[in-house]
C-alpha cells in the first residue's frame, strides 16, 4: 500500500477509539446541525456519518486520493499488455523491471543475502513464504539457494511430491543477476531483503 494509505489507516482509527473519556470503538460519527434546535423531535436536524468516508475526505483533502490500485509483478503488467497488443507497453514492463533492480540502492546482490518472496493465497493454496540465500558460484557469478520455505506438505489434495515441486521455482546454480527472476516474475512487491541482518528491501511495507 501507498504511503498515503497508511495515512488513511491512521485517520480512520483516530476516529474510531476517540479521546478522553469517550475510548469506544464507533464506526459512525454523529452530529447535530449548527443552530439546531436541542429539544426532543429534532431529529431531522441530527446527522451521521460512516467513519471510513470520513477518513477518507480528510486524506483526500490534505494528500489527494489515496491509490488503491493491487500492485502486479513486471511479468504480469507485460502479459496484460500483451493481451491488449500494446507491445510499447510490454517492453517497458519489461525494461522498468531491469532498471528497478539495477537502481535500487543495495544493488547488486551480494553473497549471503537473504532473499523472501511472500506469496498471497490464490484459490486453495494457502499463503506462504520462501527464503534463499544467495550464494557465490565462482567466475564472478552467483547462486541462489533455497534455504527454507513454509508450504504445507500437503496441499488441496496435492501429494507431497508435488508440492515439494511447487517450492524453490527461483533457484539458480550460476547467474550474473541471481535476483532478477524473483523480481521480474513474483514482483519487488513480494521481496523483502536482508544483508548484514539488516533489511535493505521491504516489498509491500507500510
Amino acid at each position: 500500500m501507498m504511503r498515503r494509505s497508511v495515512e488513511l489507516e491512521i485517520i480512520t482509527e483516530a476516529l474510531q477509539t476517540g479521546s478522553g473519556n469517550n475510548r469506544r470503538r464507533a464506526d459512525f460519527i454523529w452530529g447535530r446541525a449548527r443552530g439546531a434546535s436541542h429539544t426532543a423531535g429534532a431529529e431531522g436536524n441530527v446527522w451521521a456519518a460512516d467513519v471510513h468516508d470520513v477518513a477518507l475526505h480528510i486524506v483526500t483533502r490534505l494528500y489527494g486520493r489515496p491509490d488503491t490500485t493491487p500492485e502486479a509483478s513486471p511479468l504480469v503488467q507485460a502479459e496484460q499488455a500483451k493481451r491488449l497488443r500494446d507491445i510499447d507497453g510490454e517492453v517497458a514492463a519489461r525494461l522498468d523491471a531491469a532498471v528497478g533492480l539495477a537502481s535500487a540502492p543495495w544493488y547488486p546482490a551480494r553473497p549471503g543475502d537473504l532473499v523472501h518472496v511472500a506469496y498471497e493465497q490464490a484459490g486453495d493454496m494457502p499463503p506462504f513464504g520462501e527464503t534463499y540465500i544467495v550464494d557465490d558460484a565462482g567466475d564472478n557469478l552467483m547462486g541462489l539457494q533455497l534455504l527454507a520455505h513454509t508450504l504445507p506438505k500437503t496441499v488441496a489434495g496435492l501429494d507431497a511430491e508435488t508440492t515439494a515441486a511447487m517450492v524453490g521455482f527461483f533457484s539458480s546454480e550460476a547467474s550474473d543477476e541471481p535476483l532478477y527472476e524473483a523480481w521480474y516474475e513474483a514482483g519487488p512487491h513480494r521481496l523483502t531483503i536482508v544483508r548484514d541482518g539488516r533489511p535493505v528491501h521491504i516489498g509491500g511495507a507500510r
